[in-house]
């Protein structure tokens, strides 16, 4: 995986605010905390279970994370 979750997640700020995946992403954003060079799955879910703020929901993290998961293992 050479693309980080953060970078990835990214890809969908500026869609619509009724889209959790958008605002996820516009909160991680604005986040300086996030853990942006992490692919560590574990980390990552720990972060936004115990710090992230509440647009960042574990539920859609878990959605993204499929995504990302698809999109990078599928691209190489």
């Amino acid at each position: 995986m050479n693309q980080t979750f953060y970078k990835y997640a990214l890809t969908f700020r500026g869609g619509p605010m009724s889209d959790g995946k958008a605002m996820f992403a516009e909160a991680m954003f604005y986040d300086l905390s996030f853990p942006k060079q992490s692919n560590d799955f574990e980390e990552i879910s720990r972060y936004i279970e115990e710090l992230a703020h509440s647009n960042m929901t574990a539920t859609i993290f878990d959605e993204m994370w499929l995504l990302y998961e698809t999109n990078i293992f599928s691209n190489n």
